[in-house]
């Protein structure tokens, strides 16, 4: 038996030939929220089938008549405002402390929508589209390209390096002083490191991200389908944490088309094919059961039942 060989395996030590990549800014910060969030958030999913067939036409007639550049993800980040509207306690932060069993929810005024962007490299990056709750689709188009703009021409481990540093004096006040040191100091020094000494602390240029650009935001929309890229993804996200202390996530799949079957007008059985967007709905359950996710649901019933309203947006 060969226990040098268990011992390193145990250890997760890499071998000989296998290539190393250390977790950047981006890495670390996502890697310490998802894991927060599964170790202290209790998530519940449910899968909504959207006919999407009259609410694509109307976009891409929309999209041939408006003067600005419209996507569907845009589209979409208005539906889930709209949506929240009827469902407020779904645009939350919560705290909850599992020692004394204590908790408190804090519905925002504002509607800060965390997004996922792809960048040029490939990467994905989250960013934040602030205040969305009374923004039009010409103003939400072209606070994202803003956005999008910013994230290719900002040093993003410097600005998430700033972002972590001030999260840094919150978990110091909360008594986790040890990790916090740590994390402060792994970024510092070290084959961990992320962002150099002497650049750490370099005045930012005029259109880099801001501090509110790069939270977490009040609730995300991700679109897991725009990632296909037009290659086969028939199958839909079932569930994915929550950005805590988020307690709602939105989280599209891609449009497929199916065929059905019905009732035509002459009442006649008549087969016909329509397109199908599968939407994944997880929510904390701390913050109640389904009656809380109840009028999200039909309020989505409703848009794409009635696809015409987008104009109005």
């Amino acid at each position: 038996m060969n226990i040098r060989k268990l011992v390193n395996t145990a250890l997760c030590k890499p071998e000989k030939g296998d290539k190393i990549e250390y977790f950047n800014m981006k890495g670390r910060v996502s890697a310490n929220v998802l894991v927060t969030s599964q170790q202290n958030m209790p998530t519940c999913s449910y899968t909504y089938e959207a006919d999407v067939t009259k609410f694509i036409d109307e976009i891409n007639k929309l999209k041939q008549n408006c003067n600005y550049k419209l996507s569907f993800n845009t589209v979409m980040m208005r539906v889930l405002v709209e949506c929240l509207k009827v469902a407020p306690r779904l645009n939350a932060h919560i705290q909850y402390n599992h020692f004394t069993a204590c908790g408190k929810l804090i519905v925002k005024e504002h509607i800060n929508v965390a997004m996922p962007v792809v960048m040029k490299s490939g990467e994905t990056f989250t960013v934040n589209v602030t205040e969305t709750e009374n923004k039009s689709l010409k103003e939400l188009s072209e606070q994202i390209a803003q956005l999008i703009d910013k994230v290719e021409n900002t040093d993003v481990d410097r600005s998430l390096f700033d972002l972590l540093t001030l999260r840094m004096f919150g978990r110091i006040f909360m008594g986790k002083i040890a990790s916090t040191v740590s994390q402060i100091v792994t970024a510092y020094a070290g084959k961990y490191k992320v962002v150099a000494l002497n650049t750490a602390f370099k005045p930012h240029k005029a259109n880099d991200l801001t501090i509110d650009e790069l939270n977490e935001g009040t609730v995300c929309l991700t679109n897991w389908g725009s990632l296909a890229k037009g290659e086969c993804f028939n199958g839909h996200v079932p569930y994915s944490p929550l950005l805590h202390p988020q307690v709602f996530l939105m989280s599209l799949g891609n449009i497929q088309e199916q065929n059905y079957v019905f009732r035509n007008e002459k009442g006649e059985i008549d087969m016909g094919t329509k397109k199908v967007l599968p939407i994944t709905l997880l929510f904390d359950h701390r913050i109640g059961g389904f009656a809380d996710i109840a009028p999200f649901i039909l309020k989505l019933d409703e848009i794409f039942s009635n696809p015409e309203i987008i104009n109005e947006w």
